[in-house]
């Protein structure tokens, strides 16, 4: 797979970076929530009473954000070059490990860290040890 340095650029993960920050910030202090993706998503099976409307305008604020760039600043989606049933595999073993670490990147990553949360930090290390390492069997090993 190739890899499109054209779609990096400082300034959009400086502002993305802000965003997903701001989200966050504002999550905790307006309700005392932690703002973790995968636990907001899996909200929506069983929301609790008054949770549904927030979550899905998180979740719908995901899925419409994309095209929002696209039509403001003329970003392009990045090319995947990966099978459907690669990606859907992927997504399961993502929300498997979400699941089983009790939070996903942005949760652990990006809040817990900021609390200072060892748990957070351990979640972390193993998300970035795991990328690291299936990056190398399947870049260089595998070919």
């Amino acid at each position: 797979m190739q890899v499109d340095w054209a779609h990096f650029t400082p300034a959009s993960a400086l502002g993305g970076g802000a965003l997903i920050g701001l989200a966050a910030t504002l999550l905790l202090l307006r309700d005392g929530r932690i703002l973790g993706a995968a636990g907001i998503f899996a909200g929506l099976a069983q929301p609790k009473t008054g949770d549904f409307a927030w979550r899905l305008a998180f979740v719908g604020g995901l899925m419409v954000s994309p095209a929002l760039a696209a039509l403001l600043w003329g970003v392009t989606a990045p090319q995947i070059a990966a099978s459907p049933n690669l990606l859907i595999v992927g997504g399961f073993l993502v929300g498997l490990g979400a699941r089983l670490g009790n939070g996903c990147t942005s949760g652990h990553g990006v809040c817990g860290l900021a609390r200072l949360s060892k748990r957070s930090l351990a979640a972390s290390l193993t998300f970035m040890a795991t990328g690291v390492a299936t990056v190398f069997v399947f870049r260089h090993l595998l070919g």
